[in-house]
């Protein structure tokens, strides 16, 4: 190939990767909304860690207020925060199955 022929492939190139760029572009901003709900899910999650006193006392208050409903879902969140570990011990425990090719 000489100069020219190389240049002009060069701007093709350049031509097409603009496309696929504008391409995906497009394409992405499907996962925009989904990917923003992650975002402010995640910012809560860190505000919890920065603030714990706020949840604490919300807990405070409805056990203060009804004491039988905090006490009921109390129980219902230890029951699934058991199962939830012993469900992680099972699978650590558990051997991996080879996959088949």
């Amino acid at each position: 190939m000489n100069n020219d022929e190389l240049i002009e492939r060069q701007q093709r190139l350049l031509v097409r990767s603009a496309q696929l760029r504008l391409i995906l572009a497009d394409q992405a901003q499907v996962l925009q909304k989904p990917l923003a709900m992650a975002d402010q899910a995640q910012s809560g999650v860190q505000w919890l860690y920065r603030n714990p006193l706020w949840p604490l006392g919300a807990l405070a208050l409805v056990a203060l207020v009804r004491p039988r409903r905090a006490m009921a879902w109390g129980g219902r969140l230890w029951w699934a925060w058991k199962t939830l570990k012993q469900t992680q011990k099972w699978l650590t425990k558990r051997p991996l199955q080879k996959q088949l090719p």
